[in-house]
């Protein structure tokens, strides 16, 4: 059998939002005036409302982006430069001052980096607790007067790690300091409130939840200052230019909708599933659990692991022989020749293996990985080939239409 324990990457779209997709593939244009364009906005508009009423945003706040990587850029890049504008006009050409941690999505921590290296921002990178999550007293201690952004993910792509954004928000607020969030990783199992959080930007990505690839939303709340990123018809607040794509549009407010409705539910299932394939493999030697040892600090779909001794190539293959989909570090940067920089952040250096669940993850899957990690690793580590495992090469898996 397989065994998708990669959900983190991209999980399985749900046939209800196919449905939606496929009902509005081929669409008008949304921005024109006939009947066929207005039916096309009017499903827009739908979605924006629907997507509003999942975040807990107003739908004016709703920017429709081409994922969670655009959704981070738009408001990051656009914070940055409104501020500079600003304060140019003022006579300040000083760079901005910009908070964030050494953990962040890649969309987060290049994105800044290339301000950084264009000399448009001063930043302060915040390292993490060696359990991943980041300290907030960490961050706001590095909050300045001139502070024009801070940025905390919700949890962390590779390990899980909760962070504390509340607190962090909440300060900020008190403060006047925009805060953003990516909420990419979280927000299939865990609460995002954005009042609660105080977020004044919000990155969403639709195929980490059930939805389609290739379309997201960006929350920038009205009030807070974002230039464009692209330049043109200024379709959607205006400062996002491009036709909509109106059925991902209409399948990402359905996901959405979807997931938050089930959240709850599949945050139960994938706990259970989740302590299952850790104690699995437990008593494995080498084999290590990162992130935070409290339940309520990791998310219910993250197992991240460090093997000692380990070749983390070999190890991919001999998963991929026997069936399992995982991840070492980020879908992102795994391919990349690059080592985990979440990894190096929290001062370790063994092989990392990301095992994540979805809303199809069933307890066959976990015991046939648990069972294939058994089997793989201490032979690994002896140095036997990856072929001499006896792990035989399986079938691509069948559409699957729910999970038992």
């Amino acid at each position: 059998m397989r065994a998708d324990l990669d959900h983190a990457a991209t999980t399985p779209p749900r046939p209800e939002v196919l449905e939606v997709l496929a009902r509005w593939l081929p669409a008008a244009n949304a921005s024109a005036r006939h009947l066929p364009g207005q039916d096309a906005r009017a499903a827009v508009e739908e979605a924006r409302e629907r997507a509003a009423a999942a975040l807990g945003c107003t739908p004016a706040d709703v920017v429709f982006t081409s994922g969670g990587t655009e959704a981070d850029n738009l408001a990051l890049k656009g914070v940055v430069w409104a501020a500079r504008t600003a304060r140019r006009a003022a006579g300040d050409d000083a760079p901005v001052h910009v908070v964030t941690t050494a953990v962040e999505h890649a969309a987060v921590r290049e994105a800044l980096r290339w301000l950084a290296d264009r000399g448009e921002v001063e930043l302060d990178v915040v390292a993490p607790r060696p359990d991943g999550r980041v300290d907030a007293a960490d961050v706001l201690d590095r909050v300045r007067s001139d502070t024009a952004l801070v940025s905390v993910m919700g949890a962390n792509n590779e390990t899980g790690a909760v962070n504390d954004v509340a607190t962090i928000g909440a300060d900020l607020r008190a403060r006047g300091v925009p805060f953003h969030v990516d909420s990419v990783q979280c927000i299939a199992t865990l609460d995002v409130d954005l009042d609660a959080w105080h977020a004044d930007a919000l990155a969403v990505s639709a195929h980490k939840i059930g939805g389609p690839q290739g379309v997201g939303v960006a929350v920038l709340r009205r009030g807070v200052d974002v230039e464009p990123l692209a330049h043109g018809g200024g379709q959607d607040r205006g400062v996002r230019s491009g036709t909509f794509a109106v059925g991902l549009v209409a399948a990402c407010a359905e996901a959405l909708t979807r997931a938050v409705a089930e959240r709850a539910a599949l945050r139960a299932r994938l706990r259970d599933l989740s302590d299952r394939l850790a104690a699995g493999v437990a008593d494995l030697d080498g084999v290590h659990r990162t992130g935070p040892g409290d339940p309520a600090h990791r998310l219910a779909s993250h197992v991240h692991l460090e093997l000692d001794g380990v070749d983390g190539d070999a190890l991919q293959l001999a998963l991929d022989a026997a069936g399992v989909a995982a991840s070492s570090g980020s879908a992102c940067s795994s391919g990349a020749g690059r080592g985990s920089a979440v990894m190096a952040a929290m001062g370790r250096d063994g092989t990392p293996l990301r095992l994540s669940l979805g809303w199809t993850s069933t307890a066959d899957e976990i015991d046939h990985a648990v069972a294939v990690l058994r089997e793989a690793v201490p032979r690994l580590r002896s140095g036997a080939p990856v072929l001499d495992l006896g792990l035989r090469p399986v079938a691509a898996p069948a559409a699957r239409d729910g999970a038992a």
